[in-house]
């Protein structure tokens, strides 16, 4: 039985400003510190690969010592409206109601609420009072694919059902205004906020690309690379600055048995539908394939239009792809790397 792929659909923030628009309020919150620093933090922002990014808040919100639970309600209020728009532009794009939904996946790790963000929504749109409810919050930028994952292996053991997965995310929210380390500069000049959604479905006559295979690679004692501290002042990022080679060294091990487990070699893979981290890690991933005549550049647009958006990013990349007229046959690798440190990935056929 296949399960498919229907319809991708993204809803951006109400609030949006280009990197150069940013600059000023970056400009700001260095006031006081060295020289030869502010001109490093500023950069790193100007070098990040990021054109514009939106947000759930304004710059001066952002910038302002706000609470961790000033912040955090913003975060579920404005990601509840931007979720509920999501999902319900994904349904029309797909011509189905909240009701034709069996499954609901919400992904985020960027805020906290309980009940988590899918109950919210089940009683705004009244879909199914039987749905069966799968909320994943602590799998970081991974977590779009492995909702992915989750929903195909649900739809697998249950023919004739639908699944939808929601991933929506707030980096911005988990700004740190008084850590000047280069881990909170980075993920300032390389992340943004965002929202997608994606409907898969295990009935036989509905079209879209076939999820072939799926899988989850671990890389052992690689925790401390990639994650959230809980502080007082909000979730601190963690982000250490060897992930970059971390991911070169593994891909041998993460891409080729993945492939020939399927009798593929990455010959045989005509797109390439990847998480954008950052600018290191897109670089780095480039380094590998190019060489071997594949491009990333999907990748590159998503993180020069919107930065990095956790684990809806490569979601937005995966509906650059939905919406084109792709050739049947053609086969393509969703991958996406987390804490844990794990990478996630799926071989997908049109």
């Amino acid at each position: 039985m296949a399960v498919r792929i229907t319809s991708v659909a993204k809803q951006l923030p109400k609030y949006t400003r280009e990197t150069k628009d940013i600059l000023p309020f970056v400009e700001l919150w260095l006031n006081g510190q060295e020289d030869r620093f502010k001109r490093k933090v500023l950069k790193i922002f100007e070098n990040a690969a990021v054109d514009k990014r939106y947000s759930i808040m304004n710059p001066e919100d952002v910038f302002l010592n706000t609470s961790f639970e000033a912040k955090n309600d913003i975060y579920i209020k404005e990601c509840t409206e931007l979720a509920e728009k999501c999902l319900l532009k994904v349904l029309n794009k797909a011509t189905l109601k909240p009701t034709d939904i069996d499954y609901i996946i919400t992904v985020s790790c960027t805020g906290i609420m309980i009940p988590s963000l899918d109950a919210y929504l089940i009683n705004s749109l009244k879909m199914k009072q039987d749905i069966v409810r799968l909320p994943v919050t602590e799998m970081g930028c991974a977590a779009g694919v492995s909702g992915v994952i989750y929903a195909k292996n649900f739809l697998k053991a249950n023919p004739n059902k639908r699944a939808v997965v929601i991933a929506v995310e707030s980096p911005t929210a988990t700004f740190q205004l008084e850590d000047y380390s280069m881990v909170n500069v980075v993920s300032a000049a390389i992340f943004g906020d965002g929202c997608a959604s994606v409907i898969l479905s295990s009935y036989e006559d509905e079209v879209g690309p076939e999820i072939k295979d799926e899988a989850m690679y671990h890389f052992f004692d690689a925790t401390h690379m990639m994650g959230f501290k809980l502080r007082n002042s909000g979730l601190q990022m963690v982000l250490d600055q060897t992930v970059p080679q971390t991911i070169a060294d593994h891909f041998p091990k993460i891409i080729h048995p993945f492939l020939e487990q399927n009798n593929l070699t990455i010959q045989d893979i005509n797109h390439l539908v990847f998480h954008p981290g950052g600018k290191k890690i897109v670089q780095t991933v480039e380094d590998l394939f190019g060489a071997l005549g594949k491009n990333i550049d999907d990748t590159k647009d998503v993180l020069r239009l919107y930065g990095n958006m956790s684990s809806a990013t490569v979601l937005y990349v995966l509906e650059r792809f939905m919406d084109r007229d792709i050739p049947k046959g053609n086969k393509g690798i969703m991958l996406s790397f987390g804490p844990g440190f794990s990478a996630q990935r799926i071989l997908l056929e049109w």
